[in-house]
């Protein structure tokens, strides 16, 4: 940290440091873990080593230990989660900031997320559908193709396909675009 402190920034803005909270499924781990990311002072606080295997409701046990000590005034920045309900889940329990490849490489794969639930474009399904990819979607990308020509995309193994579809999924996951008249 004394060399990250001294290093003036080279790219015209002040970086952070978060450092990453550890420990498993151990709540005595995590909480000697959080205490000292916590005593760093940090602009924020990083969690790890979750989303690794272990059930749900030990990841969600894990983020209530660590929420109870890290400061609530310094963004919490949990690692590797991505699925929607895992994200709405740890915000109610205190995180702020996601990171996960998951959306992105499922959406370049065909698996989407949508207001409707989650859909393999890929499937026999929607090859007549034209409705749109997400009829509830705000998103020009949710309301311009259909599934049906998302799906001839990837079956024919247009590279358009693969690029569209992570905006689609992410977009849903984050909230990328905001619904019209809403601003």
């Amino acid at each position: 940290m004394e060399r990250f402190d001294a290093t003036d920034p080279i790219y015209d803005y002040q970086q952070s440091f978060f450092p990453i909270v550890q420990g498993a499924g151990y709540p005595d781990l995590r909480r000697q873990s959080a205490e000292y990311i916590a005593s760093l002072n940090r602009d924020g606080n990083a969690i790890g080593g979750l989303a690794v295997g272990e059930p749900e409701e030990v990841m969600y046990e894990m983020i209530e230990v660590v929420n109870a000590i890290l400061p609530e005034d310094k963004p919490r920045y949990l690692m590797g989660v991505g699925t929607p309900a895992n994200i709405l889940e740890a915000i109610s329990l205190g995180v702020d900031m996601f990171d996960c490849v998951m959306p992105t490489r499922n959406g370049r794969n065909g698996m989407l997320f949508t207001a409707q639930g989650i859909i393999n474009i890929r499937n026999e399904r929607w090859k007549d559908d034209f409705s749109p990819i997400d009829a509830d979607g705000h998103c020009p990308l949710d309301l311009t193709y259909s599934k049906a020509y998302l799906r001839h995309l990837f079956i024919s193994k247009e590279m358009l396909g693969p690029q569209l579809a992570p905006y689609i999924t992410c977009r849903f996951i984050f909230g990328w675009w905001v619904k019209p008249g809403s601003r």
